[in-house]
């Protein structure tokens, strides 16, 4: 593949960095392999933690946090629609309180009455823990709702990794891990099973309101993994959400596979296993799955190192997530990072994760057909200088045949976003 370099000499300094760093697209070929070209983003020099989202009458919503040195975190965001960025960003809330984490970030999501909600992580009043905050805009993002918190109390514990997505038309679900489980018994008196030990941490799950007030609270696992994200697709029969379980082992071992749990009208289906890795870790990857959906048809990605083999999965359902084809190995090896995002539409699914070792960590896109048995092209974004999960988890939207892909990286110490859409 061939780099291409579309820097313009006379481009204002905002975007001569995202310049520089120009995708490494394919030329085009006679078989009609996409290309990537750059997606200049109206962010500035400092962003990261980007989030981005497709709605449903065809806008793109990224959002990000000013990191910049010297004042205080922002959380910002713009919206793409017809070619265009359509108005410079918007603050939504700034503040020392504000936490800028590479892993858990902010998300926004529209419901079909024109209001934005966004959700994001901030401090707490005695320095321990944090809490999940909510916020709503009906005026397109000029004003904002005063934030209320989910958890249900500063109780020191960890509480994040959220998902959001369009409950009704004017109504909000959210699903996120609440480290606050209650102290464990033996046994649970009505079911005579074990209850999960003191301290681990649940999947919980709300719809909110106009008043920001939360309804059909559930606990959809009571033992999930501490610090995966979270995602979740809208199927035909509602939301589809994704995590990384923690269940035990024959020998009583953590268990870090892929679950999925259908919702319907607040209430949740059990748990069940995208399929069964078996990869046994006694600490948190921070490495959670990403899932797409269009009617029955639905693709979940993820990381796992199970047998000490790490590698990227793609797997089908098409039936609504009941159950998934055997999955495809992606990437395999001990170069393979993870950090995964998915997309689907008529034409082919997506899937975008991060691999390397060392020096040399870059940003793979790959497209397959439909029933996911051929690849049909394989794409180098970019390189990455940052290293780890500091360099954030890429975001990938399919949206008109082409994918929007949006990642963040660190040069000489200061943050930036890096977009490419990739179109035949």
């Amino acid at each position: 593949m061939r780099p291409i370099l579309r820097c313009i000499v006379l481009l204002l300094p905002l975007f001569v960095t995202a310049c520089q760093r120009a995708p490494d697209a394919a030329a085009p070929r006679p078989k009609g392999d996409y290309v990537a070209h750059d997606w200049i983003l109206p962010a500035a020099p400092g962003a990261a933690q980007p989030d981005l989202v497709a709605t449903t009458d065809g806008r793109l919503l990224l959002s990000w946090i000013d990191t910049s040195l010297g004042r205080r975190k922002a959380l910002q965001f713009a919206q793409f629609s017809e070619g265009h960025w359509q108005s410079a960003p918007r603050t939504i809330v700034v503040g020392d309180a504000l936490i800028a984490n590479a892993a858990d970030t902010p998300h926004l999501a529209a419901t079909a009455d024109g209001a934005l909600w966004v959700q994001w992580l901030q401090k707490t009043a005695a320095g321990e823990g944090n809490d999940l905050m909510l916020s709503r805009s009906a005026d397109g993002g000029f004003n904002w709702s005063p934030p209320v918190r989910i958890n249900a109390g500063s109780d020191g514990a960890e509480h994040g990794f959220a998902s959001l997505w369009p409950a009704t038309r004017d109504r909000i679900g959210m699903a996120w891990l609440d480290g606050a489980a209650p102290t464990a018994t033996a046994m649970d008196a009505k079911t005579h099973h074990a209850m999960p030990p003191a301290g681990s941490t649940a999947l919980r799950a709300a719809i909110f309101d106009l008043q920001l007030h939360g309804h059909d609270v559930a606990t959809v696992d009571e033992r999930a993994c501490d610090c995966c994200q979270t995602d979740v697709a809208m199927a035909a029969r509602g939301p589809l959400l994704v995590y990384r379980d923690r269940s035990a082992g024959p020998q009583g071992e953590d268990i870090r596979d892929i679950a999925l749990a259908r919702g319907d009208a607040g209430h949740w289906s059990t748990p069940s296993s995208v399929h069964a890795d078996g990869w046994k870790m006694s600490a948190c990857p921070v490495n959670g799955p990403a899932i797409d959906a269009s009617g029955a048809d639905v693709v979940v990605a993820w990381y796992t190192a199970a047998g000490e083999m790490p590698a990227v999965r793609l797997a089908r359902s098409r039936d609504g997530g009941a159950r998934f084809d055997p999955p495809v190995d992606v990437e395999r090896g001990a170069a393979v990072q993870g950090r995964v995002a998915v997309a689907i539409d008529d034409r082919q699914a997506w899937v975008l994760w991060v691999s390397g070792a060392g020096q040399a960590q870059s940003l793979w896109l790959a497209r397959y057909t439909p029933d996911l048995k051929r690849r049909l092209q394989h794409l180098r974004l970019g390189s990455l200088l940052a290293r780890g999960p500091g360099a954030g988890y890429p975001q990938l939207v399919a949206q008109d045949g082409s994918a929007y892909v949006v990642w963040s990286d660190a040069a000489g110490g200061t943050a930036q976003l890096h977009g490419a859409v990739v179109s035949r």
